[in-house]
């Protein structure tokens, strides 16, 4: 092991909506996780993860010589750990909306920054910005555009909670309920999804005037709503929230959910045994569901594998 385990994350509100302004709110899932390593015989997954981390560092140069005063990377020793056989062993998988170049991103900065700002001091909202800006403009390498928040959860561990966009602080999230009825869960699309053409049409639809009003006026204010009702323990009014955003997302994001998964989507907003609800940037990886019950929601999904991430 060359260093500490970094974990995967979930946005479980506010993809989409973090870019106009929505709240959001993104816990650590330790389910998943990756760490940096060496090998001094690379191959399959572990040789491709080392030439993309050589590819990464010329980046990771650029970036530096572009923008000084941002961040300093000791560049010489990873160029040199990569020669020798650095990679990153990672059970996060790709194109899922679990935050997968997120933990890489954070692994990089912990092991090769320079005067890094660490998850022991004081975090002041300040340098947690200034972490989610160097985190934003190295991710940019994986996605082309990165608000640096899952690198940021990544990186400390924590539940974040975004204000808006120059206002996040770690967030107290109610504890956990091992017996607890209510619960969130993960179902498997079988897709990989690709954030940047998702991301595309979503900028293309900005252009829209009704696309923009919509989104105001529906998907950032249940967005908002079902923030703050989580964050309450207020679980009503969670899932009242959480059935207009499932509806506002099945009316108004149809591309970003993979075709067999509309009809079932329906389902659990006529039923009212699960809502379901894009998790990342949609097009495939997972779909996040929400549900007063759990079993119910086995029952009436048996069709798909559930991971239940969180039970209240």
């Amino acid at each position: 092991m060359k260093g500490p385990l970094f974990y995967s994350k979930i946005l479980l509100f506010g993809e989409y909506g973090i870019i106009k302004d929505s709240k959001g709110l993104s816990i650590p899932y330790n389910f998943y996780k990756g760490a940096l390593k060496m090998s001094e015989n690379l191959e399959g997954v572990a040789l491709k993860s080392n030439q993309s981390l050589k590819n990464f560092a010329a980046y990771l140069h650029d970036m530096q010589e572009q923008e000084p005063t941002l961040v300093k990377f000791d560049l010489e020793r990873l160029n040199t750990e990569i020669e020798e056989g650095l990679y990153f062993d990672s059970s996060i998988p790709q194109g899922y909306g679990v935050g997968s170049s997120g933990a890489l991103v954070a692994a990089i900065y912990d092991q090769y920054a320079y005067d890094k700002i660490t998850v022991l001091e004081n975090l002041t909202k300040d340098k947690l910005l200034v972490l989610k800006g160097i985190f934003g403009k190295m991710e940019a390498f994986f996605h082309g555009t990165s608000s640096g928040l899952d690198p940021l959860n990544s990186y400390l561990s924590l539940p974040i909670l975004i204000n808006s966009k120059d206002n996040i602080e770690p967030a107290g999230i109610p504890s956990q309920s091992v017996d607890g009825k209510g619960a969130v869960f993960l179902i498997d699309s079988g897709i990989v999804g690709e954030t940047a053409p998702m991301i595309t049409i979503f900028m293309e639809n900005l252009k829209d005037q009704g696309f923009r009003q919509m989104l105001k006026d529906q998907f950032v204010k249940y967005t908002d709503a079902c923030v703050e009702n989580f964050l309450k323990g207020d679980v009503k009014s969670l899932f009242s929230n959480t059935k207009l955003l499932s509806n506002v997302v099945l009316n108004h994001f149809k591309p970003m959910i993979p075709e067999q998964f509309h009809s079932v989507w329906q389902k659990g907003i006529e039923t009212n045994d699960y809502y379901l609800k894009l998790c990342g940037s949609g097009g495939g990886g997972y779909i996040l569901g929400f549900t007063p019950d759990i079993d119910k929601a086995k029952e009436s999904l048996k069709d798909y594998k559930l991971e239940v991430v969180y039970q209240f």
